[in-house]
C-alpha cells in the first residue's frame, strides 16, 4: 500500500459528525427517561444485582461533576469534559484534537445519581486508535471507576457490552435505565464496519455498568 493510500484509509475511519449525530439519534426526545429516576421508583431495588456473580448494587451517591474515567482492563486514563447537545438534538463529541478525552453528556445524570449518566468518545483517529478503541473487548465483571469533582470516586462493574446497529436503532434499549433506582452508566463509541462513502461506523458499542462501590480521589479504591 503506498503512502497516499495508507493515509486514505486511516482518514475514512476518522469519526464524523454525521456518524455522532446517528450515535444519540433521539436523546433530546427522552433524556430525562434515561438520566432521571422515574416518580414512585421501588426503593430497595439499589442492592439487587442483575446476573450471577456480579456484585450487588451500591446505593446512588449524591450528583457530582465527573473529572476522570479509569478503565484498567483496557488501560483507559482519560479526562473528562461536559458536552451538551446541538440544534438536531445530537450530542457533541469531544474535540477531534483530543482523542484521548471522554465527553459525558453534561444534561443527564452525573456518574454514580440515580438514573444513566452517558459517557462518549472516539475510536479512532487519522492515525492512532482513541481513548474508546478497546471497549468493545470489555467483559462483565470488569471495573470503571469515575474521579468525581467532590473527591469521591464512584466505581462501576461492567454489566455486559452489546453492539447496536444503526439500522432501525432504538436508544431506549440502548441508553434506557436497567433497574430503577440505580445508579448506571453507559459508555460508547462506534463499532461495527466503516463505510468509507458514508464516512460512519455501521453500529454502536454500549458498555452498560452499574454502581457498586465509592471510594476517594486520593485513594483511587472502593470501600
Amino acid at each position: 500500500m503506498s503512502a497516499d493510500e495508507a493515509k486514505a484509509t486511516a482518514g475514512g475511519r476518522l469519526l464524523t459528525f454525521a456518524a455522532w449525530s446517528v450515535l444519540v439519534l433521539g436523546l433530546w426526545l427522552w433524556g430525562k427517561e434515561i438520566t432521571g429516576v422515574p416518580p414512585g421508583a421501588p426503593a430497595g431495588q439499589a442492592g439487587t444485582p442483575m446476573a450471577p456473580g456480579l456484585p450487588a448494587a451500591h446505593a446512588p451517591l449524591a450528583a457530582a461533576m465527573p473529572a476522570r474515567v479509569d478503565v484498567p482492563a483496557i488501560g483507559v486514563r482519560a479526562p473528562v469534559i461536559a458536552r451538551g447537545l446541538d440544534a438536531e438534538g445530537a450530542i457533541e463529541p469531544p474535540p477531534y484534537e483530543l482523542p484521548g478525552t471522554v465527553g459525558w453528556w453534561g444534561a443527564g445524570a452525573a456518574p454514580g445519581a440515580p438514573g444513566t449518566a452517558l459517557m462518549v468518545g472516539h475510536v479512532d483517529t487519522r492515525s492512532k486508535p482513541a481513548v474508546f478503541y478497546g471497549l468493545s473487548t470489555l467483559k462483565p465483571g470488569e471495573k470503571i471507576r469515575v474521579a468525581r469533582a467532590d473527591g469521591t470516586v464512584a466505581e462501576f462493574t461492567v454489566e455486559d457490552v452489546r453492539v447496536h446497529e444503526r439500522a432501525g436503532f432504538d436508544p431506549d434499549k440502548a441508553y434506557g435505565p436497567r433497574v430503577k433506582g440505580r445508579a448506571e452508566l453507559r459508555l460508547v463509541t462506534c463499532g461495527g464496519s466503516y463505510d468509507k462513502a458514508a464516512k460512519s461506523y455501521s453500529a454502536n458499542v454500549v458498555v452498560s455498568a452499574y454502581l457498586t462501590g465509592t471510594g476517594t480521589r486520593e485513594a483511587g479504591t472502593a470501600v
